[in-house]
């Protein structure tokens, strides 16, 4: 495994994790989705924590911290048994020029507006969720807060902003918990 290639818990996943642990139950279900290093998922605890990563260092790296780990892309090949589901996208806006062609990539680039993972990730989460289930999803302001608050509208869901953090550059992150309508 090449650690240099697996995406190393930050500010965003502190913030998640501390949100997340907030939110889950002894009972839930949880899937952590881009798991990288497996900080969150190997430190959260439900009555089961699974993850993905696309990344096969990342889920080298996650399996070595004893998480349950799938390489798939996203959801892939899932079902719907999840109560919670938490995700902190890829949200850098990235040009194809400025890709750097690694796995890293994959924790990172967020296509030109920063919104193109959380797009497929927000049309797939349906399929996985239990009824009733909840997602915890990390947010930059680099993403465009309200473009994506119209997205998880217009895809069925409600929100609420759980948590938020400014960052020392000016960059606010922002933790949604979102629900289908």
């Amino acid at each position: 495994m090449i650690r240099s290639q697996v995406y190393q818990p930050g500010e965003d996943s502190f913030l998640l994790f501390q949100k997340a642990r907030e939110e889950v139950r002894t009972d839930d279900i949880v899937l952590e989705v881009g798991t990288g290093s497996g900080y969150i998922a190997s430190s959260i605890h439900g009555r089961m924590v699974i993850a993905t990563d696309i990344n096969p260092h990342a889920v080298l790296c996650s399996h070595a911290e004893g998480v349950q780990v799938i390489r798939t892309d996203l959801t892939a090949g899932l079902r719907r048994i999840f109560t919670l589901v938490l995700f902190n996208p890829p949200y850098i806006p990235t040009r194809s020029h400025e890709r750097l062609d690694d796995w890293l990539e994959y924790a990172l680039d967020g296509g030109p507006d920063g919104r193109r993972t959380l797009s497929r990730f927000i049309m797939q989460v349906p399929d996985i969720l239990a009824p009733g289930g909840r997602v915890m999803i990390l947010v930059s302001s680099l993403q465009n807060f309200k473009k994506c608050e119209e997205f998880f509208e217009s895809a069925g869901f409600v929100f609420d902003i759980v948590g938020n953090e400014i960052l020392e550059d000016g960059e606010e992150l922002r933790v949604y918990r979102i629900i289908i309508a």
